[in-house]
């Protein structure tokens, strides 16, 4: 089975509770106005790769709590995702999930059923430009919703997580930001442009 990926970041602390292994995902159908990935939404770019390839590198990962799975839509990949949140749910690796749905028609499709039984944290809903608010971890508008599908997590990661952005710069000098925040305005300061959407 085989994963179409826009990128995956190791290790990195602004994408959920500790250090996480990320996944973004390639693909996306929500097209949700002013959002910050819009690179992730054609169904034709990224990389496929093996999902048993990606599963033995976040197990090679030293000092992980778990896996994050954005993009993109994590839901239209939901089989292959399903199978890796398995695999780490079984070696006590945590998982978070993003989603541009919502819970209650995810769980009304049979191939959603292996991933959601397998996230620790779901936070689903659309972003929504004119709702912005960058006030709860992890989230960018006011309409979004968190899940905690198992015990593993609970409400005390609201004061014990805020929102941060994470700048990664590649041998190429290509940047790479992440994490939550309004990154046009950070783009500014440092007086950097997007080069492409």
């Amino acid at each position: 089975m085989k994963l179409r990926v826009f990128n995956i970041l190791k290790n990195t602390k602004v994408e959920g509770p500790g250090n996480r292994y990320c996944i973004w995902v390639q693909g996306c159908s929500h097209h949700c106005k002013g959002c910050q990935a819009v690179h992730t939404w054609s169904h034709k770019g990224g990389t496929l790769l093996g999902v048993n390839d990606i599963i033995d590198d976040i197990f090679k990962q030293k000092n992980i709590e778990g896996v994050t799975f954005l993009g993109g839509e994590p839901f239209e990949q939901a089989e292959a995702l399903g199978e890796i949140a398995e695999a780490c749910h079984k070696s006590d690796l945590s998982v978070l999930c993003f989603t541009g749905g919502y819970l209650e028609k995810l769980q009304l499709e049979e191939k959603n059923k292996k991933l959601l039984d397998n996230i620790d944290l779901l936070i689903d809903g659309p972003f929504e430009i004119d709702k912005l608010d960058y006030s709860r971890p992890w989230c960018g508008s006011a309409n979004q919703r968190y899940h905690f599908l198992s015990d593993r997590y609970n409400e005390e990661i609201f004061t014990k997580y805020h929102n941060k952005v994470e700048i990664n710069i590649s041998n190429n000098g290509q940047v790479f930001m992440n994490g939550m925040g309004d990154f046009d305005e950070i783009l500014t300061k440092f007086g950097l442009q997007k080069v492409s959407e």
